[in-house]
This record gives structure tokens, sequence and C-alpha cells, in this order.
């Protein structure tokens, strides 16, 4: 536990500090504490803080909840993960409103190079369970993260799945850590965290599964991934929001096709019929268009450039040097470039057949 913790936890109870606000203060301040010693004359001059939230923050007097809090995950072995720590989920800094402190009760790597998402229907048809099952022991072999919302049905299906074929598994909780909803989820909570996954939630002790934390929760699930599967759902539901979150997130969206005389599949081919997701049938179709395929390793010939390269254009080939395949996220993330600079840098690539581009918004070294 750090020194900071106590701020960090605070940071998310104060009064009309949301998660835009939080990211804002800390990327101006550095860390949590320095936000709660500022003056308000200086909190109140960043944007989007101004007096109201400058008030809120140096009026603050909840510091005994956040104690309680160190003591519950002192107690019971709990990570907290802050929006500046390495093991905080890196593919969510990429979300606008990505949330400021996790707590995480697990061990598998939130940050592996492979995590998928799975969502559908709370009524799940045994179309629904066979196509999941289906889906992830076809992924066995493939080094890859499954992360759900631990509900009924198809999340719980996943979660079930992912442990009988040996995979990691995280389940993202609309609630505290000090319960599982629905309860009868307990043992497969335990057993995936036995199995080398774990649970993760954005929320305190003593929090309930509130209506209104159900989106919140999916937007975790939605931007930890690199892709957001959607298995059996209506036109409306949480299933829906989450696949709309992940398009806006720019991650990668599929959907499993049904029958058009089936509700429970009517969510699934109108975010076909829209283009917001992919229409997937088998594992290998999501692996090709992911660049995850596996390929026969060949000796790499040391390339020589013969064309000059700026500075921005050598990070990025430096990058992808290192890997066979490197995703979007991981380049905006080690480049320290800005989004902008990232793509200009990788089109200049494209244009002098330096590097390609793959599906799924993945690049390599030609």
């Amino acid at each position: 536990m750090t020194n900071d913790l106590p701020y960090q936890i605070a940071l998310t109870l104060a009064p009309n500090i949301g998660a835009v606000q939080a990211k804002a203060l800390v990327e101006h301040f550095g860390c949590a504490a320095d936000i709660f010693k500022a003056r308000k004359k200086e909190l109140a001059a960043i944007e989007n803080i101004g007096e109201v939230r400058a008030k809120s923050i140096r009026e603050f007097e909840g510091f005994s909840m956040a104690d309680d809090e160190i003591a519950f995950i002192e107690k019971y072995g709990i990570q907290p993960l802050f929006i500046t720590d390495k093991n905080y989920p890196q593919r969510l800094l990429n979300c606008y409103d990505s949330p400021t402190l996790l707590y995480y009760k697990g061990k598998a790597d939130l940050n592996v190079s492979k995590i998928i998402s799975i969502v559908g229907t709370r009524n799940n048809s045994d179309y629904g369970k066979q196509v999941t099952e289906k889906l992830i022991e076809d992924l066995q072999a493939m080094p890859v993260l499954i992360t759900s919302g631990l509900a009924y049905g198809i999340d719980a299906c996943a979660h079930r799945a992912a442990i009988q074929n040996k995979i990691s598994t995280v389940g993202v909780l609309a609630h505290g850590l000090d319960t599982i909803y629905p309860v009868q989820h307990k043992t497969l909570a335990k057993e995936m965290i036995q199995g080398g996954g774990g649970l993760l939630t954005e929320f305190m002790q003593h929090t309930k599964p509130d209506k209104h934390n159900f989106p919140r929760r999916n937007r975790i699930v939605a931007g930890m991934a690199d892709a957001t599967i959607v298995i059996e759902t209506a036109v409306k539901g949480g299933s829906m929001i989450t696949a709309e979150l992940a398009n806006n997130y720019n991650r990668d969206v599929f959907a499993f096709p049904g029958k058009i005389t089936d509700a429970k599949s009517a969510g699934c081919n109108y975010l076909i019929k829209r283009n917001t997701a992919v229409l997937l049938t088998e594992a290998k179709q999501l692996l090709e268009m992911m660049g995850w395929e596996k390929k026969k390793q060949t000796p790499k010939k040391k390339r020589e450039l013969f064309v000059e390269l700026s500075g921005d254009e050598k990070i990025i080939i430096e990058i992808l040097s290192a890997k066979e395949t490197v995703h979007i996220d991981e380049l905006y993330l080690k480049s320290n470039l800005s989004s902008s600079m990232v793509a200009s840098a990788i089109l200049n690539l494209e244009l002098q057949n330096i590097i390609a581009g793959l599906p799924g918004k993945i690049y390599k070294l030609l």
C-alpha cells in the first residue's frame, strides 16, 4: 500500500468529481495527495474543474471512509489499482471515462496481449450456451484472458467454459468485493480466482448492485478488452450497451447471428445489420480478423532501411521490431505520442511499404 492510497480513494469519494475530472486532476498534479493539498485557486483554474469542484476537494472530510476501505482491502488481500499504476488495465487509459481506482482480487494479468469480453442475455438458450462453450474451447491453445460480468446466462457460461478449458477469466462487478451478485455465483467466483482469474470492480465495499451501477460496470468490460463478442441478446439490454461502448472506444465488436424469429438473437442481428458488429461464426475467424492466428516461426533477416525516417516513425518502428504484431492501443501507450502523431507516422510508414495494417487495428513490419 502506498502513502498516496488514502488520497486516491478520497478522490473517488469527493462530490462532483467524476472519472473525467479525476483524470484531468491526476494529469495536472501527478499524484492524488497533491490534489488535496493544492490551493482552491489552483484547482479551480484547471479545465472542467471550476469553483464548485475545487470547493468539494478543499472541504472534503471523508478520509475516515478511505481508512475503512484500506482496512478492508488489507484484510482480504485486495489489490487497489490507481490510474497511474503499472498493473492498472492499460487499455482502459484510452477510454475518456476510465475508472480512477479499481479494486482487484485475483491472479490474472490484466494487461496480457490478448483480452476478449463475452457478453449476452441472462436467459440464454441451448444454442447460446453451445456457441459460447465451442468458442472458448477453440481458444484453449491461445494465451487469452476472457472477461465478462458474472451475471446469469451467457456471462456465467463464458466464465465456466473458461475454467473448464483452463483459461483465465475475470468477472467485472457492479458492486463492492464484500459480496457476490447474484449470490448463486459465489462458488463460481471462488473457482475463477482459484483458476488464475479474478474479480474486478471500481466500487468500494458496502456498494450494492443498484441498477445505475451496471452501465458503469459495462464500460470496464468493453474498455479493458481488445474485442467484445455478443452471444444472444435482445435489442435492448446491458449487452447492447456494452457493444455500443466498445464501438465508441474504438474496440472491435463481433456478434453471433441467430434466427430472425428469435427474440434472443434480435440484438445480435441488429448489431450486424448496422455494421456495429462483425458477423462471427467461429474462433478461427476471430483469430484471423484480430491478427492472432499462430504462424510458423521463420528466421528473421536483419533489415536495413534506406529511407530517412522522422523521430516519430523511428519510435513506431522500434516498438514494432519487438513483436510480430502490435495493436494500435499498444503503439499509443508505448510511444508516448499523441493519437494524431501516431496516425501520421503509421500512414507514412505504410506509404513507404515499411509496415502493414492488419484487421483488428493490428500492425506489423514488412
